[in-house]
Parts: C-alpha cells; structure tokens; sequence
C-alpha cells in the first residue's frame, strides 16, 4: 500500500528488458509484468518499480542515486550476480557497521549490496 511522501516506486533505465527480467529474476526473485514493448514493472523487491527502454545508465559516477541491496551472505549474493551476467566493480570492502560491493547489471547500471561485519 502507498504511503503518503515515502519512497513508492523506482525506475531504472535499461537498453535489454529481456535480459534485466532474466538478470534480476534469477538473483532476487522479482516478477514482471510487461507494458508494451519499451517498459516492464518488477514487483517482490522490496520496493516496486520498473525498466525502461533507453541507452542510457544510472551510475553514480554521473551523478545517479545508488540502490543498496541486503544480504545475509555477501559472498553467495556476489557470486549469484557474476554467475547471472552481472560485472563486480568494487569488491568487497569494509565500512563502518559493515561490507559492502558494487555491481553493475547486464545493462551498466550500478547497484551495491551490503551485509554487517562477519563474526570472527
């Protein structure tokens, strides 16, 4: 259900639909349904929202919000990305209060996942 002035919905750019819906389905478990031939809404992430059809990015290089997921196993959510297409290009790296990487989906837009400190 909406809420008045939160975060409702969030769109991404995506040159592929096909290979997002793949993509994001097959890491995370998303479902989609498709609005005509240029946009596809995701839902069952926390969050709804869609793609669509453009050649552009959202990298926070230019400028561009970044979407932080979580993971209770950082390494397994790593290597589910990398075996999905998705490109590592920050490692694992500590922060305060936690670990954290960057990735960038089949078409270049930067995410990063984030988990607490392990126990050592």
């Amino acid at each position: 259900m909406s809420e008045h002035e939160k975060i409702d919905y969030l769109e991404f750019p995506a040159s592929d639909l096909s290979a997002e819906k793949a993509f994001f389905g097959a890491i995370f478990g998303w479902s989609f349904v498709d609005h005509g031939p240029d946009y596809v809404a995701f839902s069952k992430a926390g969050v709804e929202g869609g793609f669509h059809r453009s050649a552009l990015s959202a990298k926070t290089e230019g400028g561009s919000a970044l979407v932080v997921f979580y993971s209770r196993d950082l390494e397994q959510t790593l290597t589910k990305i990398e075996k999905a297409g998705g490109s590592i290009i920050k490692p694992i790296f500590s922060f305060p209060g936690g670990r954290r990487f960057h990735f960038c989906d089949p078409c270049g837009n930067e995410f990063a996942v984030w988990s607490e400190e392990k126990s050592v």
